[in-house]
């Protein structure tokens, strides 16, 4: 059975790696981890992932940008992103929404509640 790829895209290596984890350890993912954006498009040029899951709040280059960089490329504007944030306004969630997020999760969160919002998102594509 393939994976699915799944791209994390956050500043916090703590979450990163425990993401990771947590999704590999089910068996049906593969995961890339990325801690600095700014190379999103080659990384996502060479990964391929199936979604991202996106942090908005990020040093150098945030959610928003990131959007905007994925939109703007072939290879990323058709990748389904889930907003995963601490984040929790009724502006960010309309921002997010607006640059094409397909849902928002907020920190934490529980490992089962994240791959069932992944699988609704991809059996919906």
């Amino acid at each position: 059975m393939k994976k699915t790829r799944v791209m994390i895209v956050d500043d916090e290596e703590d979450f990163l790696k425990i993401m990771k984890i947590n999704l590999e350890e089910t068996g049906r993912f593969e995961v890339a981890i990325v801690q600095d954006a700014a190379d999103i498009v080659c990384r996502v040029r060479l990964f391929c992932p199936d979604i991202i899951l996106l942090d908005i709040l990020m040093p150098k280059i945030g959610g928003v940008e990131v959007c905007r960089m994925l939109n703007g490329d072939p290879s990323g504007k058709d990748i389904p992103v889930i907003v995963v944030s601490a984040l929790d306004t009724e502006k960010d969630r309309n921002t997010m929404k607006e640059l094409g997020a397909v849902d928002f999760l907020v920190k934490p969160l529980e490992t089962k509640d994240l791959v069932s919002r992944i699988e609704k998102v991809l059996q919906g594509r």
